[in-house]
């Protein structure tokens, strides 16, 4: 096994507690991605009752879903000062890996919509301290050098995680019941929760054995809440990591949107939900590819050449889905967004961590974390507000957002790398 693990790491040339932390990130997103699929078929089976507070069923799901990533990217700015402050950040991964594993078994015993709502809220505060401490960590095993790299490592890991447990899930739940040696029987519902229990618990023993806090890591007792957003030190207007984090905002919304209008779209297309499933897998599928080789090209030629590329790249690609008749020219668009987002996501990343003081990486990248939370909430929401005004509102909205995304990023970003290759950005001179 240890062989092995060098092999991997040698592969991938990032520190193994990088790779151990993608890996673990992997195993709890299959479990965590498994539920956005199981617990909308759960809602609408007879094993949950209860008050339904005058709510529709459909009302009742999407505020069960919507509530963690609300509650998630709310509190991630708090826990990833709180780990600033207090100089650690393995404990904030176990704790949340801890509440992620207990609210996964939770949904065995659930039986009403309110405990389904109090469990996904939970949830979303358990991985509010996972998220900006992982981050944080990989950031502080990285030097500017490598930075993009684990970054990219981390993300395709993770990513590849989050897009495997929704294929999964369904399969699971449609299989049961499943018989037990000593002849009684769990339902697919159980089943499902008990994989995403055990991938969070697999998730948590390999953070406990092999992980351990960098060196460097100091605690920043002054360390307070505040977002800076006018830049204080720089030639620019706004602060670099708030001007990413509005960024982020923006082109996760643009890029959500199309997860809450399948009828519209299939009917548009005259499709099935095997083409939107392969369009809507699309988009994870360009991010698992070219994560870890943006990363690393970041690293030499610089953060803010892909960042800007990368926006530029999202206007088309968002636009033209509003006014395709074509199911594969849908997919490619969706593969092409997802490109774009590609070249954004790392790179960003790694441009915050390279702007973080020392005791800063929690608060810091979580601004990023959060926006990007945000916007995937925020589209949906957006996309089901618009599309009765046409097909094409949507995503003419989130071409106007990725539209002043690039604005931003073009202006009042700058590159943090010392000394670069030369590689062209779109709209320089």
């Amino acid at each position: 096994m240890g062989n092995l693990l060098r092999r991997v790491v040698a592969q991938f040339d990032v520190d193994r507690r990088v790779l151990t932390l993608a890996f673990a990130r992997m195993a709890d997103g299959i479990g965590n991605s498994f539920l956005i699929i199981v617990i909308p078929l759960y809602v609408t089976s007879d094993a949950v009752g209860g008050a339904t507070f005058g709510l529709e069923e459909a009302m009742i799901i999407g505020v069960i879903l919507s509530l963690f990533g609300f509650l998630n990217s709310s509190a991630q700015p708090f826990t990833g000062r709180l780990s600033d402050r207090l100089g650690k950040r393995k404990p904030f991964i176990l704790i949340g890996l801890g509440g992620l594993a207990a609210t996964n078994l939770a949904y065995v015993f659930a039986d009403s919509y309110l405990s389904l709502l109090a469990i996904r809220g939970l949830q979303g505060v358990s991985v509010a301290f996972i998220v900006p401490a992982s981050i944080a960590l990989v950031n502080e095993l990285a030097t500017s050098q490598d930075r993009g790299g684990n970054m990219g490592v981390y993300n395709t890991f993770r990513l590849i995680g989050f897009g495997a447990g929704p294929i999964a899930a369904g399969a699971v739940v449609n299989l049961g019941p499943y018989a037990l040696p000593n002849g009684a029987s769990i339902s697919g519902f159980d089943a499902a929760f008990g994989l995403a229990t055990v991938t969070a618990l697999i998730s948590y023993l390999l953070v406990s054995v092999l992980i351990t806090d960098p060196d460097g890591t100091k605690a920043n007792a002054g360390a307070d809440l505040s977002i800076p957003i006018r830049d204080r030190s720089g030639p620019n207007l706004l602060d670099p990591i708030f001007t990413l984090g509005v960024a982020s905002l923006f082109m996760a919304a643009a890029i959500a949107l199309f997860s809450t209008i399948q009828p519209q779209v299939n009917a548009r297309l005259e499709q099935g939900a095997t083409w939107f499933g392969l369009q809507f897998a699309a988009f994870i599928i360009a991010q698992v590819a070219l994560q870890t080789p943006i990363g690393r090209a970041c690293d030499r030629y610089g953060r803010r050449p892909f960042i800007v590329t990368g926006m530029v790249l999202l206007i088309p690609t968002t636009l033209v889905q509003g006014f395709l008749t074509s199911s594969l020219l849908m997919f490619l668009a969706r593969l092409s967004q997802g490109i774009a987002a590609a070249m954004v996501f790392a790179p960003s990343l790694a441009l915050a961590g390279d702007l973080a003081g020392e005791g800063e990486s929690g608060s810091k990248l979580s601004v990023l974390t959060m926006a990007f939370g945000y916007g995937i909430a925020i589209g949906p929401l957006s996309s089901g507000a618009l599309i009765p005004y046409g097909f094409h509102a949507p995503f003419v909205f989130g071409t106007v957002l990725a539209v002043l995304g690039t604005i931003l990023v073009y202006t009042q970003i700058e590159e943090t790398l010392e000394s670069t290759a030369t590689v062209p950005v779109v709209g320089d001179d």
